[in-house]
């Protein structure tokens, strides 16, 4: 499926953040605190005539959530593509930063024709599908409440009052009353968070309408959170792909390195104003892409997934491992054309001012894709990001995590079981060996 050019969303939403600002007429300076990098999901008809839909991913590439299958034991199968139709969603997401208002920023961008967002809430999460009482808060856009979000486009809400403590769970509301199997859905496949689907329009309903709800662990048609926050506050965007989306950590339990990390830069009792966002894409590449479950490579995804998020001063990178694996013993791309696109990536950062850290890979021997070519090639990334110098900072999670006295493999209890993911152990490692000197 040929994927649509950026350029015209890059235009809508400085467009629409200044329109909405206007229309709230309110002086405040807004951070993201949540954010998610999306995927286009073919439309069913493609799926039917033998399209690969998201869902199916390479399977040296990533693991299912959860602890991986022991070796041998069969996997379970996937579920069918999902495509809402006359449902609402009930999406939960797990800020950083909080703030006293707050506004959503819902995406279209991979959709090839427009969709209708018959309403939209949010509130605080208090647990599974329940929310705080009184917390709930109905959603506008340019004072309406209901929006069509046009093909490729993005939208921001007008703000809303509510107190967001640091590290809350929303619970965002999006009913969607035609079927939209008939183009690509924007959606986050790995959200590593369950998620909740019911007929009909119940955004903003009581507990008592959740209570049959389905479950996925997706989510749809979010682009972000924003947040008031004072003028300077700092936005971390952690680049990368699976192990930065956090494959094999507990559903739920917020275990990602980029989780260990925010928690870091902004401890309890603290008074830090700090946001972290994850656009981690599994299977993501930096040079290349195949089909839709990857994403787009990281130099084409770049600007909108992380230049564009508002406040941003820092970004990691820690990507390039599936561009090795997958390449197997194909030479291409080589480690100089996995440093050119680091380097690409570096500069565009420099230019917007914004400060940005290598990670160096992890280990991956016993993976599926794993090849002694492959393994020079990593080695030959992280001597150039240890000291090359061209990064503002190095975050070495190799060191971390290998095994000292066998430096190409995890050590086995930061291992999830494939060789390749982090096991919860492995990503609190991870999280706590970045210097936090480095976001001062």
């Amino acid at each position: 499926m040929k994927l649509p050019a950026r350029a015209g969303v890059v235009a809508l939403v400085f467009a629409l953040s200044i329109s909405a600002g206007a229309q709230s007429r309110r002086p405040d300076h807004w951070v993201a605190t949540w954010a998610t990098a999306s995927v286009a999901r073919v439309p069913a008809a493609q799926i039917a005539a033998g399209a690969a839909p998201i869902a199916a991913r390479p399977a040296a590439a990533t693991t299912a959530p959860g602890a991986p299958a022991a070796a041998g034991a069969a996997r379970p199968a996937p579920r069918p593509p999902f495509y809402p139709n006359n449902q609402t969603l009930r999406e939960i997401v797990h800020i950083t930063l909080g703030g006293d208002h707050a506004r959503v920023v819902l995406s279209n961008v991979y959709g090839t024709t427009p969709v209708q967002i018959g309403a939209a809430h949010v509130a605080l999460r208090q647990e599974g599908a329940t929310v705080v009482p009184g917390s709930d808060r109905p959603l506008t856009f340019g004072g309406m409440p209901t929006v069509t979000i046009p093909a490729n486009a993005v939208l921001v809400s007008d703000p809303v009052a509510l107190a967001i403590p640091n590290f809350a769970d929303l619970a965002i509301d999006l009913f969607i009353p035609a079927d939209t199997s008939a183009s690509a859905v924007t959606v986050h496949p790995s959200a590593f968070e369950t998620n909740y689907v019911v007929s009909g329009d119940h955004a903003g309903a009581g507990d008592a309408d959740w209570a049959g709800a389905t479950t996925n662990t997706s989510w749809y048609y979010l682009s972000h959170v924003e947040v008031t926050a004072p003028e300077h506050t700092p936005v971390v965007v952690t680049m990368g792909d699976s192990i930065t989306d956090g494959t094999a950590s507990t559903v739920n339990a917020h275990k990602r390195w980029v989780d260990v990390l925010a928690r870091r830069l902004m401890p309890e009792k603290s008074n830090r104003k700090i946001a972290v966002v994850n656009a981690g894409i599994s299977a993501n590449r930096v040079l290349s892409q195949v089909g839709g479950n990857a994403g787009t490579n990281a130099l084409s995804r770049f600007d909108q997934d992380v230049l564009m998020q508002p406040g941003v001063q820092f970004v990691t990178v820690l990507e390039a491992i599936n561009d090795i694996g997958q390449a197997r013993l194909n030479p291409s791309p080589s480690a100089a054309d996995l440093i050119a696109g680091h380097h690409q990536m570096i500069e565009r950062a420099h230019l917007q001012g914004v400060k940005i850290f290598g990670a160096t890979l992890t280990p991956f021997e016993g993976a599926a894709y794993y090849s002694e070519p492959g393994e020079a090639k990593r080695e030959a990334v992280n001597a150039w990001i240890r000291t090359s110098k061209e990064y503002d900072g190095v975050i070495d999670f190799d060191a971390a995590v290998h095994d000292p006295a066998h430096p190409t493999k995890y050590l086995p209890q930061f291992d999830s079981g494939d060789h390749l993911h982090p096991s919860d152990a492995g990503y609190d490692a991870m999280g706590n060996a970045i210097n936090i000197a480095l976001f001062k």
